[in-house]
């Protein structure tokens, strides 16, 4: 039988490059399953058909160069079809939905990473989500460079990956001072040795999240 929700909650997961945020966030989708929740699993960049495509270019295509405000459109453009398509009608119908990335990663990239304006992110950001924001965010802190020692040994690094160390301590600096901003909402989660510590850190938090927002019949 399904557990009962008063809403639908929505998780974003976030963190440095290698952080274990895949990681987790999917154990968490297994264990939500296993017991009786409704939950929809998703990504950005990539969580539609039309995403896919936008994750392409934005990750993957090397050849393509891409001006900062270029990428920041490409990731709201994803965020926007995938607000549209996935999110906002399983919120309606009352599910979880964990998302691997969502507009936190955008301020901690685009703004803190490139240096782009605070102002003009927030603005795009809004015209895509419509003023939609995660329930809680579950930020994945590590060092930067064993976080990027463990993302380029599980797969070759994509364009974000390939940028200088300096842009990634910025963004993991950026992450910080934005769950500095938002404690309520933005829960920084320090990645242990192993895999259930970090694990056990994550779960308690959703299940916060969770408690507080059962249904009472």
């Amino acid at each position: 039988m399904a557990e009962k929700l008063s809403k639908g909650l929505f998780v974003t997961f976030e963190g440095p490059e290698g952080s274990g945020k895949s990681t987790h966030s999917k154990f968490l989708y297994e264990e939500l399953v296993s017991c009786g929740f409704e939950v929809v699993y998703t990504a950005e960049p990539g969580g539609t058909s039309l995403g896919s495509k936008i994750r392409n270019i934005l990750l993957e295509k090397n050849e393509i160069q891409l001006s900062a405000i270029s990428e920041l459109f490409l990731f709201e453009a994803d965020r926007a079809q995938h607000l549209e398509e996935v999110i906002n009608p399983s919120l309606a119908e009352g599910k979880i939905v964990l998302c691997d990335r969502f507009n936190t990663a955008t301020f901690a990239y685009q703004g803190y990473g490139l240096g782009m304006d605070m102002e003009t992110i927030e603005t795009v950001d809004l015209k895509a989500t419509g003023g939609i924001v995660p329930d809680l965010v579950i930020l994945m802190d590590i060092d930067v460079k064993i976080g990027l020692n463990r993302a380029n040994e599980n797969s070759g690094p994509d364009r974000m990956e390939k940028r200088e160390k300096d842009f990634h301590e910025r963004v993991r600096s950026g992450y910080l001072a934005l769950a500095e901003k938002s404690p309520g909402r933005i829960k920084v989660i320090k990645v242990k040795e192993t895999i259930e510590d970090t694990y056990k850190l994550i779960k308690e938090e959703v299940d916060d999240l969770i408690e507080r927002n059962k249904r009472t019949e």
